[in-house]
């Protein structure tokens, strides 16, 4: 993994996201951009064009640059001891957060964003909140989306979350995560929520036989599979977070996928009451 970026709005939320973002940096030997998108307040002066008074851009400017700094200075000296130090590079830039993100990201070969979620630890924020959804829909490369309450810990298990509806996507999902997943030398559980009776014999045939396939094709062991029984997928996520033993939950994300029911579904707030661990949206491509 060439380089991390955190994305930080400098509330409290996204302070404690851009310490996860570090970890995970050092985990895997990663640099980190460190970033910020801002909007300058515009005047309309008598011929009705907008601009912005330089005065309020340079003091916008200096004051973003100084909380970047801060930020940096608080990483660097909070994990002093840690065996790789990642390089952290600042950037700030005008425009909207989502496009200045991604803008950022696709020029600087960014194979994974951290953000943290907006104003509270339930994961009601983490979805619905504007940047959060408007990221999820946007991002070309993995999204991790942090909670406040998540513990700033080694990330050691993933859990993936298929309904196995159309394979061969979420295969490249997987596929696309595994040198995360080796560099962090983390356990895959694959986790298929069904809804139904006991599986037969011939579906978990079906399923060993897709996990050795998919073990040998990536030359990773380290993957696993579990059957969360639950009427609803909401449902079956929250157990897995609270009883699972996953320090993240990654969910593909593309039209008529299993996460994009859970944003659109009419669960989604009395799930949010219960997950507190950080979500890891994959994108389609």
């Amino acid at each position: 993994m060439k380089k991390i970026l955190i994305a930080t709005d400098f509330s409290a939320n996204a302070k404690h996201a851009a310490e996860y973002g570090y970890i995970i940096a050092s985990q895997v030997k990663a640099d980190v951009i460190l970033c910020n998108a801002f909007i300058v307040p515009a005047e309309m002066p008598q011929g009705g064009t907008l601009v912005w008074p330089q005065f309020e851009y340079d003091e916008i400017v200096d004051s973003t640059n100084s909380e970047l700094k801060k930020i940096k200075e608080d990483l660097k000296g909070s994990h002093a001891n840690d065996t790789f130090k990642p390089v952290i590079n600042c950037l700030s830039e005008v425009g909207a957060f989502t496009d200045v993100i991604k803008e950022i990201a696709d020029k600087n070969d960014v194979e994974l964003t951290v953000m943290g979620t907006h104003g509270s630890s339930r994961l009601e924020s983490l979805l619905m909140g504007n940047h959060s959804r408007r990221m999820i829909d946007a991002t070309k490369c993995p999204l991790l989306l942090v909670p406040s309450s998540a513990a700033v810990k080694p990330i050691k298990k993933v859990a993936f979350a298929t309904d196995l509806n159309g394979p061969e996507r979420y295969l490249k999902a997987i596929f696309a995560l595994i040198p995360l997943l080796k560099k962090l030398n983390a356990e895959l559980l694959l986790t298929h929520i069904y809804n139904g009776d006991d599986p037969t014999f011939k579906f978990k045939q079906h399923i060993q036989e897709l996990l050795v396939e998919l073990s040998n094709k990536a030359n990773y062991p380290n993957i696993f599979y579990r059957i969360v029984n639950s009427n609803q997928a909401e449902r079956g996520l929250d157990w897995l977070c609270d009883h699972g033993h996953v320090d993240v939950l990654a969910m593909v994300h593309h039209k008529h996928s299993f996460l994009d029911k859970i944003l659109s579904g009419s669960h989604t707030q009395k799930m949010a009451e219960h997950i507190s661990i950080p979500l890891l949206v994959v994108p389609e491509n």
